[in-house]
């Protein structure tokens, strides 16, 4: 076994691992927040492992320069953030309650402010 293939095999068992967590997380988590947490950014950073060793295998191992990968991860990284970001506000601003035992609500100033304006 080559060193390449030892470094894109643990790239894709640090995403399996990862990956992993996020689904422990999404069935753990009390509240919505928390599980969308999990998913957004152990999820996020799984796939991206997974897809630079996938990367990696086909640069190092079969010579080949996949340009469609390094936009995937790209597409992934800037969306997937952003896309729980934007579904955890929704879930908010509906009235999607906190976990019971929550001791922090920083949104909740904000958004009474633009209720009294």
């Amino acid at each position: 076994m080559t060193a390449v293939e030892i470094i894109v095999s643990l790239f894709i068992l640090l995403g399996a691992f990862l990956s992993f967590l996020a689904s422990v997380g999404i069935i753990r988590f009390p509240d919505v927040y928390g599980r969308i947490h999990a998913a957004t950014k152990s999820a996020t950073l799984g796939v991206i492992s997974i897809m630079v060793a996938t990367f990696l295998y086909f640069l190092l191992i079969e010579g080949l320069f996949v340009g469609k990968i390094l936009f995937t991860i790209l597409f992934v990284f800037l969306t997937a953030p952003v896309a729980g970001l934007m579904i955890s506000r929704s879930a908010y601003r509906i009235g999607v309650p906190l976990w019971d035992q929550s001791v922090q609500d920083d949104l909740k100033k904000v958004y009474a402010k633009k209720r009294q304006t």
